[in-house]
């Protein structure tokens, strides 16, 4: 049985996060630290350093980190390495960007979420990985998650784990109300119809508004309303293109059709409803299975897991939704320890100890591994749910990107399509709106934003 992934849920949440004080810009390049010693080395210094004492600092929320800084203990009794949860999502960020300011009193590794890693990156706050050989490791990630550590041609962190989406449904209320598994979005919003017209205390899913889901649906759908250049300088913005408005105008007819719970995600109400039914999909990321093991107990055997349904029949698309990876700080007095111990987290015997604790692997090797393919899931009524997750690993939308202050335009959201939400108007508007405050924010804080 799987255990549950404590990413979920806080990366769901922490788009609701006010982001005060993670004003991550160019300016901050000259506040970052200067690197202190070895900042560089090759596979023999790393081996050599890992011989003499000392201790690294882990800033990690993930519940494997702290066992898997045991085992490296074990294999290296020379190394100390001291885990800190220093909060999650923006609660670790403000503390990290303050240490960074400060020039002192950061640690030596911490745990980024793919959408925060740029702007870490642009402020010169990380090493570059390639510079201890760790790019040489780009075969044994997917496509997707090792083009979010590697910017504008440097490698900012390993992987740890990845969060491609599927369809989450309820099986017992999908026979209840002869609902066909909607391989379309069309299909789903007809299921959408159907099954709040039959009871309009049920409702195909919840969204009451998140920023992630939101870049995520466009992500799948071809959009890439981010692009960036001059090393993160200039950017533009544009959430009215092609998939962004495929993707606001098919949610449009669930939000003003009234199709979908006005209910929070991760709240106690939304617990409820994935156990009575009341919600009946989740379209979510692969980290999802723990949460409802663990949290959802009284539907064990409800729910199964399929495709993330597409805009045209017959084709494969999907995105990532949450996840992150692990970076060093150029504050880091112990580099070659700490790019040592990534290297074992996130490419070595790490790997296994966080597909223990629930993680979901970024690495080929595990997502094509028959152990993992194979593995029953009882609560899913014994379904080979992997084999669903990994499949769409492999068909993840490639070409998209964050902005280098996502952090920031995440925790406006509320403020922009949040109201579209509320008001039960066109989502098409909310985008806009979100895009002029985002656009607005960036050119205070000194990047030249088009907005298109």
């Amino acid at each position: 049985m799987r255990t549950p992934h404590s990413t979920g849920a806080r990366v769901r949440r922490v788009a609701s996060i006010l982001a005060t004080g993670m004003a991550l810009t160019v300016a901050l390049a000259a506040c970052s630290s200067s690197g202190g010693s070895a900042d560089s080395g090759s596979a023999s210094d790393i081996s050599a350093a890992l011989q003499k004492k000392s201790t690294i600092t882990v800033w990690a929320w993930a519940p494997a980190v702290k066992a898997i800084g045991q085992a490296f203990e074990k294999k290296y009794p020379n190394v100390t390495v001291k885990v800190v949860n220093a909060g999650t999502g923006n609660d670790q960020y403000v503390k990290l960007q303050n240490a960074i300011k400060a020039g002192s009193g950061a640690p030596d590794v911490a745990q980024i979420e793919y959408y925060a890693l740029p702007q870490f990156a642009l402020s010169d706050s990380l090493a570059d990985l390639s510079d201890f050989g760790l790019d040489s490791l780009k075969a044994k990630y997917t496509a997707s998650t090792w083009g979010s550590v590697n910017l504008d041609g440097k490698v900012y962190a390993l992987p740890q784990d990845s969060g491609p989406m599927a369809l989450f449904y309820n099986k017992k209320v999908f026979d209840q109300y002869g609902l066909d598994v909607p391989t379309t979005w069309d299909q789903y919003i007809a299921d959408a119809k159907k099954l709040h017209a039959a009871n309009p205390a049920e409702y195909i899913t919840n969204d009451t508004g998140d920023a992630g889901f939101t870049t995520s649906m466009i992500w799948q759908a071809g959009g890439q309303p981010y692009t960036t250049s001059d090393g993160g300088k200039k950017v533009t913005i544009n959430l009215q293109d092609a998939g962004s408005k495929k993707f606001a105008n098919t949610w449009n007819q669930l939000v003003d059709g009234g199709l979908v719970s006005p209910v929070s995600s991760w709240s106690d109400e939304w617990y409820k409803g994935l156990g009575d039914g009341t919600i009946a999909t989740l379209a979510i990321g692969a980290w999802m299975p723990g949460n409802l093991e663990t949290g959802v107990t009284d539907a064990s055997g409800d729910w199964r897991v399929a495709p993330l349904p597409t805009y045209t029949a017959g084709e494969t698309a999907s995105a990532e939704n949450g996840g992150g990876g692990d970076a060093i700080l150029k504050q880091s007095k112990n580099k070659l320890v700490a790019a040592a111990f990534l290297k074992y987290m996130n490419a070595g015997e790490g790997t296994q100890i966080s597909l223990k604790a629930g993680g979901f692997p970024s690495t080929v090797a595990d997502l094509n591994s028959s152990s993992f393919l194979d593995a029953k899931i009882d609560y899913f009524g014994g379904q080979q749910i992997n084999k669903v997750l990994a499949q769409s690993a492999k068909d993840v939308v490639k070409g998209w990107s964050y902005l280098p202050f996502q952090v920031y335009s995440n925790s406006i959201f509320g403020d922009t399509v949040g109201q579209a939400y509320a008001n039960k108007s066109d989502l098409n508007e909310g985008l806009k709106a979100w895009q002029k405050a985002t656009a607005s924010y960036g050119n205070d804080q000194g990047f030249t934003v088009t907005s298109k």
